[in-house]
């Protein structure tokens, strides 16, 4: 599956380019110690408690049903739920135990839910990832602001549609301004909620190539498990709020392991002529 998107993304995305967000800072590790979360009205417990240690610069792909508590767990790491019990931490640090500032400096989210209505352009959208690095009123980094989003928005192909409003584009375009503004906020740790959907095939393999390529610690939700095995160095498999497994993908996706997680028949085989190992479902 890895060689099929090498082999499709096309030279001029496949060349290795040097941006400012690749200069800066460094990929950072993910710790997670018995995290739990409980809807605070029902008490219900949505996400178990799990733990896990990724290593910087790995890329971990969260997968399972609908429900399964994926969307829970991203949430705890991006800072926007505060995990009922246990720790999340980047780098040794409690994301907890520091401002909202800092860890907006250090962790970077792209979220399934995409502003239509915003009467911005494009390039001040992504111009917006640079905001937890301004300090005092209005304050800014001038040229290397500037350099950085013109950076994120050339990396995603985007300088066509700079000065267009965001309301103005398809779903799959908004994506990818989302993901340009997460990466003119020089992350060290980028969260992705299905980052391909609503994405062509063309601009699906584009951001899978982009996940290998980024220096950065990546955890990425999704849907497509064979998408996960060849984007993903790591995946975590959840089912009802529970882990199943977080190791390498081909020691995860076991037929058992997917057929118990989603109540499918699974079956692994070989395709030809590219040699790749593939899951096929049947109910």
């Amino acid at each position: 599956m890895k060689d099929i998107v090498n082999e499709l993304i096309t030279p001029e995305a496949d060349q290795k380019k040097t941006y400012p967000s690749e200069s800066t800072g460094a990929a950072v590790g993910l710790s997670i110690e018995n995290a739990s979360w409980l809807a605070p009205r029902s008490r219900q417990t949505i996400l178990h408690p799990i733990s896990f240690d990724l290593a910087p610069a790995r890329v971990l792909g969260v997968v399972g049903s609908n429900g399964a508590g994926k969307s829970t767990l991203l949430r705890l790491l991006y800072r926007y739920q505060a995990p009922t019990t246990g720790k999340v931490r980047i780098g040794g640090t409690d994301i907890w135990s520091i401002s909202a500032r800092e860890v907006a400096c250090t962790v970077a989210a792209v979220l399934q839910e995409q502003p239509t209505d915003f009467a911005l352009t494009v390039r001040e959208i992504v111009a917006l990832g640079r905001t937890p690095h301004r300090k005092g009123f209005g304050g800014a980094n001038g040229a290397r602001d500037v350099q950085i989003v013109q950076s994120a928005l050339d990396r995603l192909c985007l300088l066509e549609f700079a000065d267009r409003q965001l309301g103005t584009l398809s779903g799959g375009e908004r994506q990818r301004v989302m993901v340009a503004r997460a990466l003119a906020q020089e992350p060290r740790l980028l969260i992705l909620d299905e980052p391909t959907n609503h994405l062509d095939i063309r601009h699906q393999l584009e951001v899978l190539a982009l996940i290998r390529d980024l220096p950065l610690t990546i955890v990425a939700s999704l849907h497509d498990l064979n998408m996960a095995s060849a984007a993903c160095d790591d995946v975590l498999l959840l089912q009802a709020g529970r882990s199943l497994g977080f190791g390498q993908p081909d020691a995860i996706f076991t037929e058992k392991m997917v057929s118990s997680a989603f109540r499918v028949q699974t079956c692994r085989e070989r395709l030809a002529p590219s040699n790749t190992e593939h899951l096929t479902f049947k109910l």
